[in-house]
């Protein structure tokens, strides 16, 4: 048994093709599925079986149209109601692919019909054994459960608890485990691990939904480090559940400077997609800013931040327009327009739309604000308020950057500073309010590096 890991970290997510060097099984593709094809194709297998741990709510699944495209069996569980033909599977089923054994276990927590499958290659090397486990048993915690109904969470929470203790049970020790979430993803809960790989007998030891041993005390817990997701996942349940259509990649022609400025006139969403200083340096007026950079935040805040459903012109060099395309794919976000510039670091927005260019808004770091804040000024956190009562600097509002479009109206007539953590979240609140006409400093520096420039901070 081979199994070939396919990341996807702008949603801290994988997906597995597991093979027996002949016939292969998908295990919760994303939507763009032709990375999935050109795994199968290098490892010279042919795709006989897809499965679903679980109706994904933090992204669009490729599932049904990979397994249509191949003519494979669509493992879905039986008790999803879902509008598409699938192979309903129950708990306790054993399937075959070629060499390789599935057996179907039910591991309701993430979700009410989540299923994890334990997957043997009985007959080459006995002992072989994977556990794909979705959004149950992760490396170091567990799967959210609050994604279905606040009343909910609670008995999710106690389902999961008792739900990766019977999947431990279902596998040996040895077995490796290979979770869709916890690698960054908002489905995850709990405390943050680095592993890049584990196996059963390690997360027995060391994960605290295996180790401890009090129940209530477990679910307290979980509840407790409960935090905001993304405001997109409301629509990927419904997406997935309708049966999910093929993902549209192609670059669209870029619009002409007198569209683009049309656009931005009539309060059209335009996303800037270059680093965030060239943005504050120069930007179209009313475009506002999500540096694509590596694309590992960019995904999920747009989804979080832009009103669904709206339309959306990217702004960038092709090369990073390109890649934005494909990773707002993977949210539902489909064939948003583009205005293409050169393939350069430095993109003259100017030319783009000459009737709205916009002059700098200021920019800096943490001595800037020592240095120019006026007692008037209003210092904006952007961080989630969990973040924000673990230490903030003195006297700041706390207005976490998914709330913002609806808040700012709410913010003082002032001056207002903006940071974050890092400086990502920032630029996004930055431009959000620069959009609104407010008066606005961009703090592009981290949090963690203010007290040491003589900026007062509640400490942790």
């Amino acid at each position: 048994m081979d199994v070939v890991v396919i990341e996807t970290p702008q949603l801290g997510d994988r997906s597995y093709l597991v093979h027996d060097g002949s016939v292969a099984l998908v295990i919760d593709p994303q939507r763009d599925i032709d990375r999935v094809e050109r795994e199968a194709r290098d490892a010279g297998v042919r795709i006989t079986h897809v499965a679903e741990t679980h109706l994904h709510n933090d992204y669009v699944t490729g599932g049904l149209v990979l397994a249509e495209k191949h003519g494979a069996d669509y493992l879905v569980n039986a008790a999803d109601e879902v509008s598409f033909t699938r192979v309903p599977v129950t708990d306790g089923q054993v399937l075959r692919v070629g060499r390789l054994s599935v057996s179907v276990v039910a591991t309701p927590g993430h979700t009410h019909t989540h299923l994890s499958y334990v997957v043997r290659d009985d007959t080459h090397d006995a002992g072989t054994e994977a556990v794909f486990s979705g959004g149950s048993l992760l490396y170091g915690s567990v799967g959210r459960t609050d994604l279905v109904s606040p009343h909910d969470t609670a008995k999710l929470a106690h389902d999961q608890y008792s739900s990766v203790r019977r999947l431990v049970d279902s596998a040996t020790p040895e077995a490796a485990l290979y979770p869709t979430h916890g690698f960054g993803s908002f489905c995850s809960i709990g405390p943050a691990s680095h592993q890049e790989t584990s196996t059963i007998s390690e997360q027995t030891a060391s994960n605290h939904a295996l180790t401890d041993r009090d129940e209530d005390h477990f679910v307290s817990q979980l509840l407790q480090n409960i935090t905001a997701y993304p405001a997109y996942y409301a629509h990927m349940n419904p997406l997935n559940a309708a049966g999910p259509h093929p993902a549209t990649l192609d670059v669209p022609d870029s619009v002409d400077a007198k569209e683009l400025g049309r656009r931005l006139r009539a309060g059209e969403w335009v996303v800037d997609l270059r680093h965030r200083v060239a943005f504050a340096d120069s930007h179209l007026q009313g475009s506002v800013s999500f540096e694509y950079g590596r694309g590992d935040n960019f995904t999920s805040y747009l989804g979080w931040v832009i009103p669904w459903n709206q339309p959306l012109t990217l702004l960038g060099p092709l090369s990073e327009v390109e890649k934005a395309i494909r990773d707002l794919a993977r949210i539902g976000i489909d064939s948003p327009d583009a205005a293409v510039g050169p393939e350069t670091a430095v993109l003259n927005v100017g030319a783009l739309a000459p009737e709205s260019p916009q002059a700098s808004y200021l920019h800096g770091d943490w001595s800037l604000l020592l240095r120019e804040r006026e007692p008037a000024d209003v210092v904006l956190d952007v961080r989630r308020p969990d973040e924000f009562e673990a230490s903030h600097v003195k006297g700041a509002l706390n207005v976490p950057v998914y709330e913002l479009l609806g808040k700012i109206t709410e913010l003082p007539n002032a001056r207002i500073w903006v940071h974050c953590a890092t400086g990502y979240r920032a630029s996004v609140a930055a431009s959000l309010l620069d959009r609104a006409g407010r008066e606005v400093v961009l703090i592009n520096a981290r949090f963690r590096d203010a007290a040491g420039t003589g900026i007062e901070t509640t400490q942790p």
